[in-house]
C-alpha cells in the first residue's frame, strides 16, 4: 500500500499536525523488543525555511549524517527534537535522507510520522525578558527567531492513534499549582517577574508537549516528548532554569494519578493518563541530574519518579570524551558514561541531557548512548567540534511491550 499523507496548513496558534502512516513492510530482528530513541539531530537553521531548502537537495552533509546515525541505531519509534516546523520538511527528510543508504547503512522507512506548531518564535507581545522592548525570540513564547524553529518531529515504524492524540502548546504555566514561577529580585513581591497580564499569557512549554500513542500490536505506548527550555541564558531570577523545572514536571504530574488533574490539553481535555496506560518519556530535557545550571532535583523528577524505569543507556565514547576534553568535566558528580550531549569544556562541560524512560510495565532489555570511542570508524558520524552531526548524542532504549504481538521493523546495523 502506498504511504498516505495528510497535510494541514497550521496557523501559529492552532495545533493541526501533519501524519503520514500505512502497514510496515516487514518484520526484522529484534522479534522480543520494540527500540523507542530520542535525538536533539540540530536540524534547526537561522531562517524560516532554511530546512525545507536543505532537505530538498540530496546532498546536504549534516542531514546526511544525521539520517546515517538514525540508519545505523535504527530506532522503531523516534523522537527529533531541533527540527524546524514547516510544511513538507518531515516528508522531505525521510524521502531524500533516511530513504536513501547514507555511507554505506541500509535505509530505514518511517511510515507514520507527526509534526505539530512550536512556541518558538510566536510573538507573545510582552517584554517577557523585562529589558523595556517588546519584540524578539527572547519575547516570544518559547525563544526562536521565526515560528517553528528548533520544533520537533516524531517518526515511527508502528501506527499512530491519531484520534487519541493529545497535544499541550497553550497550556499556561500559572494554571500548574504551585508553579516554580520567577521572581523580581529587585521588588519585594514574590514571584513577580511577569506582570498579571503576561501570566495570563504565558505558556509552559518552550516549544510543546505531546502525547504520541503509538499501536505496538494490541498495546498502546504513549510516547510523550518534549524538549524543555535550557536553564541558562537569563538572569538572577532564572525564569528559564524554573521553567525548565516545571516543563519536566508536567510530564511527572501527567503521569501520576492524583496529581493530574489540573491539566488540560490544547482540545480543553482535562486529566492526565489514564492509570495503567504504558508510556515512554523521551526528549532533550537540557537537565543532568547533578551536573550543569538546572534547579537541584529537576531531572529526578522523572528518573526518581515511581512509575518510571531508567534504563541508564550509556556509552564508552562518552567517558573517553570526558577524560580528553577535562575542564569541568573533572569536577562532575555524574557518571560521564551516562552523558549525551558533548558540551564546552570550560562550562558546562558534557552532560546526561536526553533520556528514554519507559513506564514500569515496558521491561527495557537493552539501551545505550550513539557515541563512539574515537578509534571506531563511525566516530566521524560525531566527531568533535564543529560537530558533523550535532552537539547531542541519538539515545536508545529496547522495550518489551507486554500483552502484545510487539516486533521491532529494523536489524540493527552498528
Amino acid at each position: 500500500m502506498p504511504r498516505l499523507a495528510a497535510a494541514a496548513a497550521a496557523t501559529a496558534l492552532v495545533a493541526v499536525p501533519v501524519l503520514a502512516g500505512s502497514p510496515a513492510n516487514a518484520q526484522e530482528g529484534r522479534p522480543d523488543a520494540v527500540r523507542f530513541a530520542t535525538f536533539n539531530a540540530s536540524l534547526n537553521r537561522g531562517v524560516e525555511g532554511g530546512l525545507v531548502a536543505d532537505l530538498s537537495t540530496t546532498d546536504n552533509e549534516q542531514a546526511a549524517t544525521v539520517a546515517e546515525i538514525i540508519q545505523r541505531t535504527r530506532p522503531d519509534v523516534l523522537l527529533i527534537n531541533e527540527f524546524d516546523y514547516a510544511a513538507g520538511a518531515v516528508d522531505l527528510f525521510r524521502e531524500n535522507y533516511l530513504e536513501v543508504s547514507q555511507g554505506g547503512a541500509d535505509p530505514i522507512d518511517y511510515p507514520y510520522a507527526f509534526v505539530a506548531p512550536s512556541n518558538t518564535g510566536i510573538a507573545s507581545g510582552h517584554d517577557l525578558n523585562n529589558d523595556g522592548t517588546v519584540g524578539g525570540p527572547d519575547d516570544a513564547y518559547g525563544f526562536g527567531f521565526f515560528p517553528g524553529q528548533y520544533g520537533m518531529a516524531v517518526l515511527s515504524k508502528h501506527p499512530i492513534d491519531t484520534d487519541a492524540l493529545r497535544t499541550f502548546q497553550h497550556f499556561r504555566w500559572a494554571d500548574m499549582p504551585g508553579a516554580m514561577l520567577p521572581d523580581d529580585p529587585s521588588t519585594p513581591a514574590p514571584a513577580d517577574w511577569f506582570s498579571p497580564e503576561e501570566l495570563e499569557d504565558v505558556r509552559l512549554s518552550s516549544k510543546s508537549h505531546w502525547d504520541v500513542p503509538v499501536e505496538v500490536g494490541s498495546r498502546t505506548v504513549h510516547f510523550l516528548v518534549s524538549h524543555p527550555t535550557p536553564p541558562v541564558f537569563d538572569g538572577a531570577e532564572d525564569r528559564n532554569g524554573k521553567r525548565n523545572f516545571d516543563e519536566i514536571r508536567f510530564w511527572a504530574d501527567y503521569v501520576a494519578p492524583g496529581r493530574d488533574g489540573y491539566i488540560y490539553d490544547d482540545e480543553g481535555v482535562r486529566g492526565g493518563l489514564e492509570p495503567g496506560a504504558s508510556f515512554v518519556v523521551a526528549g532533550d530535557q537540557n537537565s543532568d541530574p547533578f551536573d550543569g545550571d538546572s534547579v537541584p532535583g529537576a531531572a529526578q523528577q522523572l528518573i526518581d519518579h515511581p512509575r518510571i524505569v531508567d534504563p541508564l543507556p550509556s556509552s564508552e565514547g562518552a567517558v573517553e570524551s570526558a577524560r580528553l576534553q577535562g575542564g569541568a568535566n573533572d569536577s562532575h558528580r555524574s557518571d560521564p558514561r551516562y552523558d549525551t550531549a558533548d558540551f564546552a569544556d570550560s562550562a558546562p562541560g558534557n552532560l546526561r541531557a536526553d533520556y528514554v524512560l519507559p513506564s514500569r510495565d515496558l521491561r527495557p532489555t537493552d539501551a545505550g548512548v550513539f557515541w563512539p570511542v574515537q578509534a571506531d570508524p563511525l566516530s566521524r558520524l560525531t566527531g568533535t567540534f564543529p560537530f558533523p552531526s550535532s552537539d547531542h548524542r541519538l539515545v536508545w532504549a529496547d522495550l518489551r511491550v507486554p500483552g502484545s504481538a510487539a516486533v521491532s521493523l529494523n536489524s540493527p546495523s552498528l
